[in-house]
């Protein structure tokens, strides 16, 4: 998927999918089968080389496809060169390697290799174990739903399963009771003993496994009664018992736990306090504060926290939550011209519980110091709290990420903030219009099987519905979603003879590397002129370097 953004950094092609064993005698990979995946084409318009157009391969399956890419894991060893393959059937890949997304590891012995499979229609999970010396290969867990069953609440994230005890258990995460728990398994037996944690709440993370003491420390989401989503530091006995909270406050709270397992880092904070770094003990007790960070500066340049809000969803019963963000001069007395600054996709938050918004929030804020109100929300149908309220997104892509809940969430903020002034804009980049012709593993996870699904979240059937401004922008060379997907939605919203605008940049690729300041230019531009009624100045904005410790992150 990312080999137009590899090309532009000059790297012909990913590394391999590799993990050597603890004492480095073998190396766990696999073989990848591509015979009879769907083949996909890009057309390089304007090559570096100043050559005629060239066109570019893609191996790339759609939903419903027969064939998709399939692994068949091998263990070689160093010292001979002998290859033993997995004894079963190859692993499903639509997206990424196993090895690169946490679902294959060897044990800390080196005595096996563990991974995950899960089936096509996703309803079912299952952990194997991989002896490296024969290829055998047991089913040691395997749970299946009436939904997707996931290993964790967000896809990106590494999976929460832990073995334990030399092979002898399993700390599995699972959401069969509704809410994100996790479970102690007999590996020997494949039955579960207990299950380690209960309650309305979602277990978000595994930080740290003291097998020792049988004690599992996590975060946990849902403790805090003033935001579900701030994320608490606990601890469970793996034999049973109480869960402990390590931390007793209202933050939210990020940690990572030092390589021996004694301490944990902790960044502690909310949208509108800024984060406090220290060392903690498993008591919770603060051992050294690191840093505290110092926004006085930010504060008397103008900037302002976002507003963290609470409103009901579009079915007037659930609660959802976002942030308003305002522009640096703000008065009350004034009407604003809003922004909705969504991120469609159910399989990540677009708003974090901590100070530190990431990418999205720097945009927002950027939106915000044009002089509008940016409001950024999580509506049903995405991760980070119950099971239903993720699954609201199940068979319902089209609803993007919870679109009536956008709405229901302006109407509810206008009406008691008479500064909102609502209008119809829309500016979309790189936007998937027609999810049939997507890859394989966005649509039917989201989707289902359903074939009528698909159709439902597709924008080509509804262009003659355009009111109001829009702008298009997509990557010429885009290879995740192919522009093919903008350009059809141009040719049924000129069918419909509407008015809109489209920019098509030629070398980009799905996050537009290299040319990010010439887009957003663009994009702020087309909102002054539209909601502002204003002439932007002429100005250029400077390109970004891209960041090779945050490619090599995204890479593995």
């Amino acid at each position: 998927m990312p080999g137009v953004l590899l090309g532009k950094l000059g790297i012909p092609h990913l590394p391999p999918a590799a993990a050597w064993s603890p004492d480095s005698s073998r190396v766990l990979t696999h073989r990848t089968d591509l015979r009879g995946v769907r083949e996909t084409y890009l057309v390089e318009a304007a090559p570096a080389d100043g050559g005629a157009p060239r066109p570019l391969r893609q191996r790339y399956a759609y939903p419903g496809d027969e064939r998709m890419p399939l692994a068949e894991l091998v263990v070689l060893d160093v010292a001979t060169g002998e290859a033993v393959l997995a004894a079963n059937e190859p692993l499903p890949v639509p997206l990424l390697s196993p090895l690169t997304t946490g679902w294959a590891w060897w044990a800390e012995d080196g005595s096996a290799a563990y991974f995950l499979r899960r089936s096509r229609d996703l309803r079912t999970l299952s952990l194997h174990r991989l002896d490296p010396a024969s290829g055998e290969v047991r089913t040691v867990v395997s749970e299946s739903g009436a939904t997707r069953v996931e290993p964790g609440q967000e896809p990106g994230r590494p999976p929460m399963v832990r073995v334990l005890g030399g092979g002898d258990e399993v700390l599995w995460y699972s959401q069969r009771d509704g809410w994100g728990h996790l479970y102690l398994y007999d590996a020997r037996t494949g039955e579960p003993r207990r299950q380690v944690t209960s309650g309305p709440w979602a277990v978000q993370e595994i930080v740290h496994v003291d097998e020792e003491r049988r004690v599992v420390r996590f975060l946990a989401a849902g403790l805090v009664e003033e935001d579900p989503y701030r994320r608490t530091l606990c601890s469970a006995g793996l034999d049973g018992g109480e869960v402990v909270r390590i931390t007793g406050d209202a933050l939210d709270h990020v940690v990572v736990a030092a390589p021996d397992g004694r301490y944990v880092l902790d960044a502690a904070s909310t949208t509108d306090t800024p984060p406090v770094s220290t060392v903690r003990d498993w008591d919770g007790r603060v051992l050294v504060e690191l840093e505290r960070a110092d926004v006085s500066a930010l504060r008397e340049a103008g900037w302002t926290p976002p507003e963290r809000f609470r409103v009901k969803a579009a079915d007037g019963v659930t609660d959802v939550l976002g942030l308003l963000h305002l522009p640096p001069d703000f008065d009350p007395s004034r009407r604003y011209p809003v922004l909705d600054h969504p991120y469609p996709g159910p399989h990540v938050r677009r708003v974090s519980p901590s100070f530190d918004q990431g990418f999205f929030g720097c945009d927002a804020e950027a939106a915000a110091a044009l002089g509008f109100v940016v409001m950024a929300m999580d509506g049903r149908g995405t991760p980070g709290r119950d099971k239903a309220f993720h699954d609201a997104s199940f068979g319902r892509l089209g609803d993007a990420g919870g679109l009536d809940d956008h709405v229901a969430a302006l109407r509810q903020l206008a009406a008691a903030r008479p500064w909102m002034d609502l209008d119809r804009v829309g500016v979309c980049e790189a936007g998937n219009h027609d999810n049939r012709c997507y890859h394989l593993w966005w649509a039917e996870t989201y989707d289902g099987p359903d074939p009528e699904a698909y159709a439902r979240s597709s924008n080509l059937g509804i262009a003659d519905r355009l009111r109001g401004r829009l702008l298009l922008v997509h990557g010429g060379m885009d290879d995740n979603v192919h522009p093919h997907q903008t350009l059809r939605l141009a040719e049924r919203l000129i069918a419909a003879d509407k008015d809109f605008e489209l920019l098509i940049v030629p070398g980009a690729e799905h996050v537009f590397l290299g040319y990010e300041h010439y887009v957003t230019r663009r994009r702020w531009d087309f909102l002054v002129r539209h909601l502002m009624g204003a002439e932007p100045p002429e100005y250029r904005l400077s390109p970004v370097p891209p960041d090779a410790g945050t490619l090599a992150g995204v890479f593995g």
